[in-house]
Parts: C-alpha cells; structure tokens; sequence
C-alpha cells in the first residue's frame, strides 16, 4: 500500500505546486504593483517591528481565510455553476497569495527564527527544487517561455498597426 500511495503524493504534490507557480507567475507582479502604487507606510513598520510568532500569526491570516474559497469554488462548479466557480477559485487564490507573498516578504527573517517554519520552509525548497528539476517542468517551462513570445510578438503587430491607422488617420 506504502508503494502505492508514494507515487500518488508525489503527483498531487507536483500538481499542487504547479497550480501554485502558475497562480505565482501572475500574483508577483500585481503584489509588486501593490507595493509601489500604494503606501502603507505605517502598516508595513507595523508588520515589520512584529515578533516572530505575532509575525507567524499574522502572516497565517490569509490562509486561513481564503483557503476555504477552494471548497466553495467546487460547490459552485459542481452545481453547474463553472464560471463562477472558476472565477471565486482564481480571485480567491489569486489574493491569497498576493497577501501571502507580502507579507512574507516583510516578516521572512522573523519567521525562519522560529525552528518549526524555518524547517517547512526548506521542506518547501527542497521540493520545488526537486520539481522544477523534472524533465515535465522544464518542457512547461519552455511551452511557457514559447507562449510568452509569441504574444509578445502578436501584441508589437496590434501596437504597430494601430500606430500606422492613426498615423494614417492624421
């Protein structure tokens, strides 16, 4: 049963963490352009002068707020309700980890004083290294950088050509 089970968690895992990097991939620019489009001065020296377990506490907030979207979203996909159930899935992870990204950002060195999280968290390292290790992360990879191009191509023709129409136009 041990032989069974430990292909299929390594597959759930890497499922898991591949949703989580695609969600990444777009949740680190918006908390970027959070982060330099608004102020939160006094906020962040808050968050910052926090100890390592208010740090900890806080920093779980949104977890374990926005993790119970992932249920409902199901719900709601499963009453025939697939748009919306997309929709509250990719707005609630999509916020989770914009949140979760910020603010540990902000409280990384007081977390990893605290031994539990500092040890999960090279856990963490260790199996995303593994995975994107993986032939099958890599040819996602390419197939993403391939993707990337070629709307990066097609939105330099729109830009061209709506420059040449206006141009034209004048």
């Amino acid at each position: 049963m041990k032989r069974i089970l430990k292909p299929v968690t390594y597959i759930l895992a890497a499922i898991y963490f591949l949703v989580d990097a695609v969600f990444m991939a777009v949740a680190r620019p918006i908390a970027r352009w959070i982060g330099r489009h608004f102020e939160f001065r006094r906020l962040r020296a808050w968050i910052r002068a926090l100890p390592p377990y208010p740090s900890l506490a806080l920093f779980s907030v949104p977890v374990i707020i926005l993790e119970p979207i992932k249920p409902v979203a199901a719900y709601l996909a499963a009453t025939g309700q697939v748009v919306g159930g997309a929709a509250t899935f990719i707005i609630g992870e999509l916020l989770k980890l914009v949140l979760v990204e910020r603010l540990f950002h902000l409280t990384r060195d007081k977390l990893m004083r605290i031994p539990a999280f500092a040890w999960a968290y090279g856990k963490f390292t260790e199996m995303k290294a593994w995975l994107q290790a993986t032939e099958a992360w890599r040819a996602i990879r390419a197939l993403a950088h391939a993707a990337k191009d070629s709307v990066a191509r097609a939105r330099a023709k729109l830009v061209a050509s709506f420059s040449r129409l206006a141009i034209s136009r004048d």
